[in-house]
């Protein structure tokens, strides 16, 4: 089971026109993020939480470090 700061990526998406997802997270998980998800996961940046969250992984090499260490805390 994904555990709730996974989704720490999701409160990049609230400044993002027209995306509206339930958001999680601490505030400090959700900052360490939100420049990842928009530079890196902007073509996926619509859908569904799980999809951002694989987007993140798959560019894991390309994220900053604190986001990096959000998605290892959380065992992604």
């Amino acid at each position: 089971m994904i555990r709730r700061g996974v989704f720490c990526f999701a409160l990049a998406l609230a400044s993002w026109p027209g995306v509206v997802l339930a958001y999680s997270g601490t505030p400090q998980e959700q900052t360490a993020c939100r420049r990842d998800v928009v530079k890196l996961c902007r073509s996926v940046a619509d859908r569904d939480e799980f999809t951002i969250l694989a987007c993140l992984q798959g560019n894991r090499p390309k994220l900053t470090a604190s986001c990096r260490g959000v998605l290892e805390s959380h065992g992604q």
